[in-house]
């Protein structure tokens, strides 16, 4: 699968060439065009897939094709490249395409170091292939050498690969604090890596 953005960063839209027989995963209500023959498997509840909501397998007919898919408000597309050699952590708002050969890992040993048995605001991403990406505003890249260190509100953050550190703490250990939202915390990362954030807050 191919990836090629248009009108970024503040209006994205992602087109996904595909090969022959070659598929993605994606919301149906994303689906902003594609080329004839893209056939449509919906996933889930028959009361979702009435309605043209949830999510879908898209799949190129013998001759391959194209996908176009735009998210929901204005923002930017941007396709993660997963090498197969490591993971990334992804804010669990954020996916806009996902290939076969990209999976989630729901027990990835280090969420579980930072939420405990609880659900987080990250998800675990493995594998190789484009993961699509979007977000209100641009996207920023935070590149971190060896002792460098940051903070950053976890309402902002859109990703970050496997082997940087990252810790979780509370802004005030007495105030409200949410894993699933992220409100009242901060995550602190130290280098080497790469930490990409969102301009504006999901």
């Amino acid at each position: 699968m191919q990836v090629h953005t248009r009108h970024t960063p503040s209006f994205g839209v992602a087109r996904l060439v595909l090969a022959a027989g070659e598929s993605v995963r994606a919301e149906q209500s994303a689906m902003l065009a594609s080329s004839f023959g893209i056939a449509i498997t919906p996933e889930g509840r028959s009361g979702a897939r009435t309605k043209g909501k949830g999510a879908a397998v898209f799949t190129a007919p013998a001759d391959g094709g194209w996908l176009d898919l735009a998210p929901p408000g204005p923002g930017d597309v941007y396709p993660l490249e997963l090498d197969g050699k490591r993971g990334w952590c992804v804010a669990r708002d954020v996916l806009l395409a996902q290939p076969p050969t990209v999976q989630r890992d729901a027990m990835w040993p280090g969420l579980t170091a930072l939420f405990g048995s609880d659900a987080g605001f990250l998800e675990h991403y493995s594998g190789y292939g484009s993961l699509v990406l979007t977000c209100a505003g641009p996207i920023d890249a935070f590149e971190l050498a060896q002792g460098d260190l940051i903070s950053m509100t976890p309402s902002y953050l859109l990703a970050y690969p496997d082997g940087i550190q990252a810790r979780l703490r509370a802004i005030d250990p007495a105030g409200p604090q949410s894993l699933r939202t992220g409100e009242g915390l901060v995550l602190d990362f130290a280098g080497p890596g790469t930490v990409l954030s969102r301009a504006r807050a999901s």
